[in-house]
């Protein structure tokens, strides 16, 4: 008879038994450090502990040291300030940080540094909504992300296109304001450098403040950011950005722009006057058909002498089994300066009504994109207080997060990462098991996955040390 007295109770339906072991031996997170040190490849702690001059503490964490360790939570996939207990935790994770991690209200008094009550006292009476001046620290933040970009993007990248567009964030917290969807919360404008898959700058927001607020403003930040050597210049935007100071700021600086128009009466009474025979069938979707038309329109505050600009028209009409809803056709407008090729056959950015609307609609595919992951994939869908400053340094910390994975895919790993979203990198990259050893003084990880996923991981690592020592190197004058 076999005896059961010493047996162990049973845990699962699977046939194994969990408890406690040396933690400081094991991590979750075997790949994760790959962030922190994309951060120093582009030799951002040397930026960081220049540029970034938060109040000092006489004991306790560096600026740097809170930096890095939001990336990390952020990367890692936490979206609360509190989720750092849990990268805390991990003691193997510490050990190969060579660290351990700051307490969340030491990150949360890091994100209060950001803020600064009394800019809120230069705001007009008689304005409803306001964008309140970005403190001294933000624009330090800024500053960094902008370093950031320039050792991240191409040299090669002679052209920039920027998408703009702003988001809402929705929260609940007392301070949030309704935004026009009727939702409490915040929206931001950004600003994504299309080709390099950057973030070049972003406009935190109340949520009450319109998207066509003085947009101009975040857009000079957007072109201010880019790097010396990009030659042409695009904006594509929606309507939010109909914006006459912004629109002739975009043709004084020759940039070329198409921005979805507004639809005003007058604009909307051109869109009908096209003869039949002028429109051009454009798409045929299940549900309608579309026609696109050059239409002659000259807002009344732009004289067409002094900046002639070109409309194109799209005009969305229902097929014949729609046709019972009684609607008719929708028309929508596309404001640009590009011109028609029949004007200038040389002109290098010419291109046809058709040709204009795809590239318009291309947008969609960038800042629609970098919303999405912003908000669901990294932390800024998630807000941590209800001081403004701090919530705006938060959502400029997971810009910084997204250009620096961004950077890690382009720059270190291999090309089939190159459009993997965060999600996937934590699933391959970040969450390897890996058992810590350490031989003659030397600390290993040896990480639980096949040999060629190994591999790739010590050829990223090779690849930022490479990057690092290559920008320690002063460049001399041609």
């Amino acid at each position: 008879m076999i005896s059961t007295a010493h047996r162990r109770p049973r845990q699962g339906i699977l046939r194994f038994v969990i408890q406690n072991g040396n933690r400081e031996d094991v991590t979750a997170r075997g790949g994760l450090p790959l962030v922190v040190e994309a951060l120093r490849a582009a030799r951002l702690d040397e930026v960081i502990d220049e540029q970034l001059h938060l109040a000092k503490r006489a004991r306790g964490f560096s600026e740097l040291e809170k930096l890095e360790a939001l990336a990390l939570l952020v990367a890692a996939g936490g979206d609360r300030v509190e989720d750092i207990r849990t990268l805390g935790a991990d003691q193997g994770l510490t050990r190969l940080l060579d660290r351990t991690l700051p307490s969340p209200d030491a990150l949360l008094d890091f994100l209060n540094g950001f803020d600064d009550p009394t800019v809120w006292q230069g705001r007009p009476k008689d304005e409803l909504s306001w964008v309140p001046p970005e403190t001294m620290p933000l624009e330090e933040l800024a500053a960094v992300n902008r370093v950031l970009v320039e050792r991240t993007a191409s040299r090669d990248a002679t052209t920039a296109t920027i998408d703009h567009d702003g988001t809402i964030i929705e929260s609940h917290k007392r301070e949030a304001q309704v935004a026009y969807e009727g939702t409490r919360g915040y929206q931001p404008l950004v600003a994504v450098w299309a080709e390099e898959d950057l973030v070049v700058a972003d406009e935190f927001r109340d949520g009450d403040v319109p998207g066509g607020k003085d947009p101009l403003s975040s857009v000079k930040q957007a072109f201010a950011a880019l790097p010396s050597w990009v030659e042409k210049r695009y904006f594509r935007a929606d309507s939010a950005d109909y914006y006459t100071p912004l629109l002739k700021h975009l043709v004084e600086e020759q940039i070329v722009f198409s921005v979805s128009a507004d639809m005003s009466r007058e604009l909307r009474r051109c869109c009908t006057k096209v003869p039949e025979e002028e429109w051009e069938e454009f798409e045929v979707r299940t549900r309608e058909v579309v026609h696109l038309a050059e239409v002659e329109f000259t807002p009344g505050d732009w004289p067409k002498e002094v900046a002639p600009l070109r409309y194109v028209a799209l005009r969305f009409t229902p097929l014949q089994q729609e046709m019972f809803e009684e609607r008719g056709p929708k028309y929508l407008a596309v404001v640009t300066n590009r011109p028609q090729p029949d004007d200038d056959e040389h002109a290098p950015d010419a291109m046809t009504a058709a040709e204009l609307v795809r590239w318009h609609w291309g947008k969609a595919g960038t800042i629609e994109h970098v919303h999405r992951v912003l908000k669901d994939e990294l932390a800024a869908g998630v807000l941590p207080c209800q001081r403004f400053g701090a919530n705006a340094a938060w959502f400029r910390i997971n810009v910084l997060t997204y250009n620096l994975l961004t950077l890690l895919k382009r720059k270190a790993l291999p090309e089939r990462y190159r459009v993997a979203r965060p999600k996937r990198l934590r699933f391959e990259l970040f969450t390897l098991p890996g058992r810590l050893t350490t031989h003659r003084s030397q600390l290993m990880v040896d990480i639980s996955a096949e040999p060629a996923r190994t591999e790739e991981i010590v050829a990223a690592r090779q690849a930022l040390l490479e990057m690092r020592r290559r920008l320690g190197i002063p460049r001399t004058n041609p």
